[in-house]
């Protein structure tokens, strides 16, 4: 057996990033903690002093996929303008991410909903949320979104970006991109004529 150190400059990160990499290349039934720390370069139970199994690592993995993605949607409904362009703004940041990060957003919505998942990943989807009501009841505010239950309104901005993501898995972001206008341009006027 080698040696093996149990120290790292940032182990934690480092398993983390090599999580994301394995599941985008193998899915998360392949994950294995013993690899993560051979790619490391530490010894098979280094990895036990920040993820006590394999379901601590996913749920790690998910909280830091929801906290990436709320910084950018945060970011995004900060920018100068209207509210079509700051809605556009979003549409890019969640599709963006939804289609550079499939195999990632794909584990963040399911393990929120495990039983056991933990309260930070919970808090973590309420914070995403957050983010999305916030600019709705603003707009709603300024006259420029509907009247009505902002969570409604909310989720059904959310799902629309979603399903366009999902749709568009295997479209170049730059592609999905492009057609982001016109979408937004129906779910902001709706479908009816006025």
């Amino acid at each position: 057996m080698t040696d093996r150190p149990y120290h790292h400059g940032d182990l934690r990160a480092a398993l983390l990033a090599g999580a994301e990499r394995a599941l985008a290349a193998r899915g998360p039934a392949a994950l294995s903690l013993r690899e993560l720390a051979r790619e490391a370069g530490v010894s098979h139970a280094a990895p036990g002093r920040h993820f006590r199994d394999k379901s601590a690592l996913l749920d790690a993995l998910a909280l830091n996929g929801f906290e990436r993605l709320t910084s950018k949607l945060a970011a995004a409904a900060e920018e100068p303008g209207d509210t079509r362009d700051g809605l556009l703004a979003l549409a890019r940041v969640y599709v963006s991410f939804a289609l550079r990060n499939a195999a990632l957003l794909d584990l963040m919505y399911s393990r929120k909903h495990e039983p056991d998942a933990p309260e930070e990943l919970t808090a973590a989807v309420g914070r995403l949320l957050d983010t999305m009501m916030r600019f709705i009841t603003e707009g709603q505010r300024a006259g420029e979104i509907t009247a009505g239950d902002p969570e409604v309104v909310a989720f059904t901005v959310a799902a629309a970006l979603h399903g366009f993501a999902a749709f568009n898995s295997t479209t170049a972001p730059e592609e999905a991109d492009a057609l982001l206008p016109g979408v937004i341009d129906v779910l902001a006027s709706g479908l009816l004529p006025r």
